[in-house]
């Protein structure tokens, strides 16, 4: 496989979200290192080749691409991916995107291929959710919103995360959520990077709508628009989530924990 990224396009109107697509994960990291990307990204636009089915199309380029991005639903990717499979350790990583962008699947090689860190990418391109079912990720109870102000280094950012958790774990986060603001902090990232967490972003817009704040800061309302970071930031990302750490600050750094509640009713 020589070349980087596919993004599968089936219909017409899926053309503005490919291109939205195409301008963001063209050397866009979600915590780590961005020259990966740099390798060319590529739209197919299947109604483009009347000759051939689409399902016919993505069977020829599939083993050409590293990693694919199908916009459509999780039922065709299935049927398009018979018989196409190999091995984990080879195959490209599939990540499906329904049209209206909501989630983000990483439907085929998550850990091996780097599906689950471009389903992030593609959450983070489009404001959907990441959708992650691998085991590993999976019984990863936390998640943590980290605010901080700009130029905080990494071990900064680890103090004040160890000192919120309270003697759990940072194996224990599934996820690290801030503003879009804070998405290109070099701390941050390099933070996330260093314990292999992918890096979450809503837009500001969204979390000033739902003002989930202990108490809002003027501050942040100055610099960022919003009465919060690491609160809102923190429930948003896990909707049945519980938060068991309240806003803490440190040397710069704002940090909230949500822990993830599966409730069964029998």
């Amino acid at each position: 496989m020589s070349l980087s990224l596919a993004i599968f396009l089936l219909r017409p109107q899926a053309a503005p979200l490919g291109r939205c697509l195409h301008s963001c994960l063209s050397g866009v990291g979600s915590g780590t290192d961005t020259a990966a990307y740099a390798a060319a990204v590529e739209i197919i636009s299947c109604w483009q080749n009347p000759k051939l089915s689409a399902k016919e199309q993505f069977a020829a380029e599939f083993s050409r691409y590293r990693q694919w991005v199908l916009v459509g639903t999780a039922g065709i990717a299935v049927r398009f991916l018979d018989g196409l499979i190999k091995d984990k350790k080879s195959d490209p990583a599939v990540v499906v995107l329904d049209e209206g962008g909501r989630y983000a699947i990483a439907l085929l090689c998550g850990h091996e291929g780097g599906g689950n860190e471009l389903a992030f990418r593609v959450a983070n391109a489009v404001g959907a959710v990441p959708v992650i079912t691998t085991a590993t990720e999976a019984v990863k109870p936390l998640v943590v919103g980290i605010g901080c102000r700009k130029g905080v280094t990494a071990q900064t950012i680890e103090q004040a995360v160890l000192s919120a958790l309270s003697g759990r774990a940072i194996d224990e986060i599934r996820e690290v959520v801030t503003l879009e603001l804070k998405a290109s902090e070099p701390g941050l990232l390099e933070f996330c990077c260093s314990h292999n967490l992918p890096l979450r972003w809503f837009k500001q817009e969204d979390v000033a709508a739902r003002p989930w704040v202990s108490e809002p800061s003027p501050w942040v309302r100055q610099h960022a628009g919003v009465d919060g970071v690491c609160e809102p930031c923190a429930l948003m990302s896990s909707p049945r989530g519980r938060l068991i750490v309240p806003k803490s600050s440190r040397d710069g750094v704002a940090v909230a924990v949500v822990e993830d509640e599966m409730r069964l009713s029998l």
